[in-house]
């Protein structure tokens, strides 16, 4: 691999240059898949493949905040999720934990400035990270250069329907006008309610779906599917992902 090294950094700094002057997303989901499988592969317990990856979200944003890219979103955790061997959730929620008190005292986010947001059905999530989730969000919440969303506990449906329960309950106290709901009215009761939807989707480890992922969101969004686990994805995989997304042309159905 040191052979390679500076060959890789050639290609690198080559891709830079390409994508360098073009439209960057100015949002950007992925799906963090891969982990097991990635663990698996180097013969290690699952839930080392979770803390390799987790590693890994620290290089990735540096990359995003290097291009420009404002608004990140990680989908970490689904709500299906829950119904995974007891010990690998446990493992997954003492991480997060851990990575969301690290936000607290990390220099480079309160450096890039960016305001961190969990998103999802944060009730069903241990009491313990709940709190801290909290506490991050506080710490930066006057941030307004960069937005990171974590998708924990999260649903595509599981959103849509929490979002109509809100509506619905305006509805029934009289304060809401059933002719008055349109799509800006259910966009302002997502989760994501006040940030621009995904220009691009970004899903490694080669599965091709969404996986319930930002469903209503995604409706124009541009997909790049990447045949590489999440923990060994690098620079140009992503520097590859925004050439590809400047090279569509992106009509919203014009």
């Amino acid at each position: 691999m040191r052979i390679l090294a500076p060959i890789y950094k050639l290609y690198e700094w080559l891709l830079w240059k390409q994508i360098k002057q073009g439209e960057k997303p100015k949002h950007i989901g992925v799906i963090l898949d891969g982990n097991r499988r990635y663990a698996r592969q180097l013969g290690l317990e699952t839930w080392n493949g979770h803390k390799i990856g987790a590693e890994k979200v620290k290089d990735f944003l540096e990359w995003c905040w290097e291009a420009g890219i404002k608004v990140v979103t990680l989908y970490v955790f689904s709500t299906e999720n829950f119904n995974r061997n007891k010990r690998e959730v446990e493992e997954i929620m003492r991480l997060a934990k851990q990575k969301f008190e690290e936000v607290l005292t990390d220099p480079r986010i309160h450096k890039h400035q960016v305001r961190i947001k969990a998103i999802g059905r944060l009730h069903l999530l241990p009491k313990d990270l709940r709190d801290i989730i909290r506490k991050a969000e506080e710490e930066t919440k006057s941030y307004n250069k960069y937005f990171l969303n974590v998708a924990i506990g999260y649903g595509g449906r599981a959103e849509i329907v929490d979002a109509f329960r809100k509506i619905a309950k305006m509805v029934a106290e009289g304060k809401l006008n059933p002719e008055l709901i349109d799509e800006n009215l259910v966009e302002k009761h997502l989760y994501t309610a006040g940030l621009p939807d995904p220009d691009l989707i970004i899903r490694t480890s080669g599965e091709e779906r969404l996986s319930g992922f930002l469903l209503w969101q995604s409706a124009y969004s541009e997909f790049y599917f990447l045949d590489v686990y999440w923990p060994a994805i690098r620079k140009i995989d992503l520097w590859r992902a925004i050439r590809t997304y400047q090279q569509r042309q992106r009509r919203f159905g014009r």
